[in-house]
């Protein structure tokens, strides 16, 4: 049974957020995406995203 990713690239994140990889890295060092560090990579959480996607949305409706 394969195991849902908890863990995205940049670049995977960057594809499902529909942006390219250096927004994803300035949302990151902007503190508007949450990512983790393992050894010298840095990986976005889906959890995070979905919050920041969430985030998105309210705005809108705001």
């Amino acid at each position: 049974m394969p195991i849902d990713k908890l863990l995205l690239t940049a670049e995977e994140a960057a594809e499902s957020l529909g942006v390219g990889r250096s927004t994803v890295y300035d949302l990151m060092r902007l503190g508007h995406l949450s990512s983790v560090k393992i050894g010298r990579a840095r990986r976005i959480p889906v959890a995070a995203l979905r919050r920041f996607a969430r985030q998105l949305a309210g705005e809108d409706q705001a």
